[in-house]
């Protein structure tokens, strides 16, 4: 998720109509026990950019570049934990991607809820007319705790961390259904983190890895620059305290929080768009213009213009548009329609 996908986000001209998905019900009726709707205005994000369309607009021309996109069922995610994490934190995150896939018992994910927003991604086809799965699970998780590529790390030295991890047999080589998404602790430093990137996507190189396979690294915010990677639960430095205040992270952590937003982004993106060659906005595969890239910053209905849309709040003032598993609450942003031609999520409320 390059943060010059941000640039343009408050000079260029806003849409602000946005709607509901089209695959959802239209019975479904929102979540909103204990909850109060509200539509915050905040200021832009620390050398903020993106190439979102908030709403609908005939500008956008994503097309489809006949590649791949994740459609063997399931998905399987395998976890590389760079660096020291605690137990909470790891089960935050598996919470929500284990809360993807449709549960059994709709209770216990109510509406609007983090599968709802996935059935988005799902619209998505390959040249065959299958669809991006709906089911998403964890194959298997591995923990590098002791920083075995050290405590700073390149694009290209992520891609080692994944070789290092298939070398050792703790995964296996995954090329149809594997998607190897890398996290790193707060106190890992990766290039281009902060300053460009609060998260991507690509493909691993034969020659780095032995194999092509698709992952996705995002690094943990929290102590490095929050105000970049985890907005709207921080805001930049500069606006002193006289401005919006930041929202109340739905989980209380800050980084993590956020981080879990930027995890999603990457894994509609990387459902979609696996190896740079199958759906994306704009004639260059190297800067590809993408499904959540469109909508960065837009997390309900009336979004744009520096409002983020209306989203929910609890009686602790936590904010949230989703619910997943396990009663968990999570702010997520809306993602790309190939339907509706308009940013789309479960909490819409037209």
């Amino acid at each position: 998720m390059s943060l010059l996908h941000f640039l343009f986000s408050f000079l260029i001209l806003v849409f602000s109509a946005t709607f509901s998905v089209a695959s959802i019900p239209k019975q479904q009726t929102l979540n909103t026990k204990e909850a109060e709707f509200f539509n915050p205005k905040l200021p832009p994000r620390t050398l903020s950019s993106s190439k979102k369309f908030e709403g609908s607009s005939n500008l956008v021309d994503l097309r489809y570049h006949m590649g791949p996109v994740l459609s063997s069922s399931p998905i399987n995610i395998y976890l590389i934990w760079y660096g020291r994490w605690f137990v909470s934190q790891k089960l935050l995150i598996k919470d929500f991607i284990t809360s993807i896939s449709p549960s059994a018992t709709p209770s216990s994910s109510p509406s609007p809820s983090v599968s709802q927003w996935w059935k988005t991604a799902s619209l998505y086809t390959d040249q065959t007319g299958a669809n991006v799965s709906r089911t998403v699970v964890i194959a298997k998780e591995h923990s590098d705790t002791r920083y075995s590529h050290g405590s700073h790390l390149t694009r290209l030295s992520i891609q080692q961390v994944i070789a290092t991890a298939v070398k050792a047999a703790p995964f296996p080589v995954d090329h149809r259904n594997g998607i190897y998404l890398i996290l790193t602790s707060h106190d890992v430093t990766v290039q281009d983190f902060c300053r460009a990137v609060c998260g991507f996507h690509y493909f691993t190189f034969p020659s780095m890895v032995g194999y092509t396979l698709p992952y996705a690294w995002i690094g943990n915010s929290g102590k490095q620059c929050p105000e970049v990677c985890a907005y709207p639960f921080a805001v930049p430095g500069y606006m002193g305290g006289s401005g919006p205040g930041a929202l109340v992270p739905p989980n209380g952590d800050v980084g993590l929080d956020g981080m879990i937003s930027v995890i999603a982004h990457e894994l509609a993106e990387l459902s979609t768009n696996p190896l740079v060659n199958a759906w994306y906005a704009g004639e260059d595969p190297t800067a590809p213009t993408e499904i959540a890239d469109l909508c960065e910053g837009l997390y309900g209905t009336g979004g744009g213009g520096g409002y983020i849309g209306q989203v929910m709040r609890d009686r602790k003032g936590r904010t949230y548009n989703m619910n997943g598993n396990k009663g968990r609450k999570f702010l997520v942003q809306w993602v790309w329609s190939p339907v509706l031609k308009a940013c789309a999520g479960p909490n819409a409320l037209d």
